[in-house]
């Protein structure tokens, strides 16, 4: 059993897995320090591998048709779940109907429920009498913080000398969380120390060690929150460099972001993250996506600094397409383009190591 900071745990993904509403879950089937994800609960690809399902790389993750199919497979000590964790992310964070039924059955087997959603179990109170009966911790990741504890922005960032990258994208639900944690990796692989500063839900349940949760935060103090992120991780860990998760797109129309990220991440560079297929943003069908000059040109006039590469999410490509629309891009734009996903990250960090 790998070691995590939560244990095993089972995710919901229920007719969302492998579609962009799913992405929570996959990131949690790709990478997470939080947990050890013992399985996935998805009727549609019942008894396939998550990974061979997501990725066509297997991992060693089952997916099961519902969670009473799941307790029955996973009774070893060694695959227990100790939680439930909620792996979808749909339009506006609604938690659907019938999800409540297998929060219902986690809580009387005694587990734990983490959520990332934006309607809250803690104030179910049928589902926390269950919890409270059963003694089962439930967390709600994107409930509002205490104000007391939340930072507002004082500056301290101007101090901060090391390397800071933020990974930005062109569209929500575009994998910039996926690229940051990949580069990350392939920073340490290459002898340098890299910090993840998580931005959304999925980040903090993959267990980045610095993080917040830009959507759960009051306006006032998103900028300290993500100052005092970066600033953290620079003080306790004086890494080489800094790689922040972007969230939304700069001119999405339902989850425009990234400004935030720019003005009190105060990035070095930028990362854009783009899907050559997308036509429309994401779940939003005649709201045409804004060109990739377009995109690179707005980014670049706010922050003043520069788009050094485009990652690309290879969505709807097949895998010989992949090389050429790369080739495109960098023809378009002069910028170099790489599939960090599909080839990893070397050549990417190649590029960045002169500028540490």
């Amino acid at each position: 059993m790998k070691k995590s900071i939560d244990g095993n745990a089972l995710v919901y993904c229920e007719g969302a897995f492998n579609t962009p509403n799913g992405k929570t879950a996959h990131g949690l089937v790709r990478f997470t320090e939080r947990y050890n994800v013992v399985g996935v609960l998805d009727s549609r690809y019942a008894d396939k591998d998550a990974g061979e399902v997501l990725d066509g790389k297997i991992n060693g993750i089952p997916i099961f048709k519902d969670l009473k199919t799941a307790v029955a497979h996973l009774q070893n000590e060694e695959n227990r779940p100790k939680s439930l964790v909620i792996g979808l992310a749909p339009d506006g964070g609604r938690l659907p109907k019938e999800a409540r039924q297998s929060i219902r059955e986690a809580l009387e087997q005694g587990w734990n429920v983490d959520s990332g959603l934006h309607d809250f179990l803690t104030n179910d109170e049928a589902l926390m009498a269950i919890a409270h009966k059963h003694g089962c911790r439930v967390r709600d990741v994107r409930k509002t913080p205490d104000r007391d504890k939340l930072h507002f922005f004082t500056g301290d960032i101007e101090k901060v000398d090391c390397l800071k990258l933020a990974i930005l994208g062109t569209d929500s639900a575009i994998g910039k969380r996926t690229t940051a944690w990949i580069l990350v990796h392939a920073f340490r692989k290459a002898g340098l120390k890299a910090e993840m500063i998580g931005t959304g839900q999925t980040g903090w349940m993959q267990g980045a060690k610095y993080s917040m949760i830009l959507d759960s935060c009051i306006n006032d103090f998103v900028s300290g929150e993500i100052e005092h992120a970066v600033v953290s991780a620079w003080k306790n860990e004086n890494p080489d460099v800094v790689v922040i998760e972007g969230q939304g797109s700069l001119m999405n129309p339902a989850y425009p972001g990234g400004f935030e990220i720019l003005a009190a991440g105060r990035p070095d560079y930028v990362i854009l993250q783009h899907a050559p297929k997308r036509v429309e943003y994401d779940g939003f069908p005649g709201y045409p996506l804004h060109s990739l000059p377009e995109q690179i040109k707005a980014i670049e006039v706010i922050s003043g600094k520069k788009v050094i590469a485009i990652t690309v999410n290879h969505e709807d490509m097949t895998k010989e397409e992949i090389g050429p629309a790369c080739k495109d891009i960098t023809i378009e734009t002069g910028i170099p383009a790489f599939d960090v996903l599909a080839f990893g990250a070397d050549d990417l960090v190649a590029l960045l190591k002169d500028k540490i």
